[in-house]
């Protein structure tokens, strides 16, 4: 997993590639969370979740290549996760092929950001959620 800053034209965004075979899922939550640490618990706990739930998606249901991008906006606060993967499979928000005890992921995604969505590319998709925040992000942040 490499670290990576991206400014393509709007706030600027921190990215993690995910090369891992099996989903790198403490290693995306700890980086995550050392970048986000300035959020209330609450909000934290929330992108927590978030980041959790899409890149677990990106293995179970995703091709390569994956990348999950943090982006802070100041007006309205918010963290914006995005996670890339590529294929271009749709995402079905309450049932997964992988049995009757999973699928319920996109719901808590759903119930816990301000909006979602996923976007098509040429080759893959973005699948992304907007977690709103209290404070706009620290001056030096990424």
């Amino acid at each position: 997993m490499t670290l990576l800053e991206e400014n393509e034209g709007g706030p600027r965004a921190l990215a993690l590639e995910l090369t891992d075979e099996v989903p790198p899922l403490v290693r995306v939550r700890r980086w995550a969370g050392d970048v986000l640490a300035d959020l209330t618990d609450d909000e934290l706990g929330d992108c927590m979740l978030v980041v959790t739930e899409l890149v677990a998606n990106a293995y179970d249901h995703g091709e390569e290549p994956r990348r999950v991008r943090l982006h802070r906006s100041s007006d309205p606060c918010s963290v914006r996760i995005e996670v890339d993967d590529g294929s271009s499979g749709e995402v079905v928000v309450g049932r997964s092929r992988l049995g009757a005890h999973r699928g319920r992921g996109m719901v808590l995604v759903a119930n816990l950001s301000a909006c979602w969505g996923v976007e098509q590319r040429e080759r893959g998709k973005t699948v992304w959620a907007e977690v709103a925040c209290s404070a706009p992000p620290p001056a030096d942040w990424g």
